[in-house]
């Protein structure tokens, strides 16, 4: 059964860091592309970043890129995404997902696997 955990999830005042992790079970980590999404209260759900563990190629959404930094370990088959200088308008629920195949444009579409979320909320 394919599960994914997403935990380190918090409250943070702007201009802050948390790191998430994403613990991946039941499928062949480096075979499968894992993604970070969030989403805000009211809003839809965004894709923030992503990375194949196989080969580290990674790929980052505008709000993400200069902030955020993903990474893998494939030893323990988890995805991090580090996130720092955070904003008021971070604060979403973050959720990682897996979809089979190497980083690839569309980066943040078609995943077929999710897990449960974790929220942030960075205050002002």
């Amino acid at each position: 059964e394919v599960q994914l955990q997403a935990s380190g999830g918090g409250l943070v005042q702007a201009g802050g860091s948390l790191r998430l992790s994403c613990a991946a079970s039941g499928f062949t980590f480096d075979d499968y592309t894992i993604g970070w999404f969030r989403q805000a209260p009211g809003k839809e759900r965004e894709g923030v970043s992503c990375i194949g563990p196989s080969d580290g190629t990674s790929y980052y959404a505008d709000s993400a890129n200069g902030r955020f930094t993903i990474s893998s370990d494939n030893a323990k088959n988890t995805v991090y995404l580090q996130m720092n200088s955070l904003k008021p308008e971070d604060t979403a629920i973050y959720f990682c997902a897996a979809r089979w195949g190497p980083t690839l444009l569309p980066y943040l579409e078609g995943y077929d696997y999710w897990g449960q979320g974790t929220q942030v909320t960075v205050s002002s």
